[in-house]
């Protein structure tokens, strides 16, 4: 494994991540801030949300490049297209399990079943993330496509 290549486009490809999915927002293609959202698993001060959330999907988001690595070290390729493919499935496994798990390990995301309380205030994120709007199932499988991409364009194997 080349550690300093994982190390570059892991980081980049993860900013592109967020940011594409910030832009996503700021177009109103979805309501889903997962730094904010992640960050309120730690705090409910909205604005340290923001900033322990941004912390968090950054070592999430070198912590997930490292899998997409070992994949391109097993196959012995890295490509652009092998890593948007690995992208997509990361995308679909993040709206299908991970949204659906969201309100039962969150401390603040309401149930689907039950609706806010004084502590869940958050909505949940519904079906594949469609409660943050229609959009967000495409605008999420985008995001981690680019990020797949990215790094297979760019990591070198060892």
């Amino acid at each position: 494994m080349n550690v300093a290549s994982w190390l570059l486009w892991g980081f980049a490809s993860t900013l592109l991540l967020t940011t594409t999915l910030a832009v996503s927002q700021a177009l109103g293609l979805t309501r889903m801030n997962m730094p904010y959202m992640l960050g309120t698993m730690f705090t409910a001060d909205r604005d340290r949300a923001r900033l322990y959330g941004f912390v968090a999907h950054l070592v999430n988001g070198l912590v997930f490049s490292l899998l997409y690595v070992f994949v391109f070290q097993s196959w012995g390729v890295a490509s652009w297209w092998r890593g948007s493919l690995i992208g997509v499935l990361h995308g679909l496994f993040v709206l299908v399990i991970g949204m659906a798990m969201l309100p039962g390990i969150h401390p603040r995301i309401a149930s689907e079943q039950h609706g806010p309380t004084a502590n869940r205030q958050l909505e949940p994120p519904g079906f594949m993330a469609i409660n943050y709007g229609i959009r967000t199932p495409i605008s999420v499988l985008v995001s981690h496509a680019v990020f797949g991409a990215v790094l297979g364009a760019f990591y070198k194997l060892a």
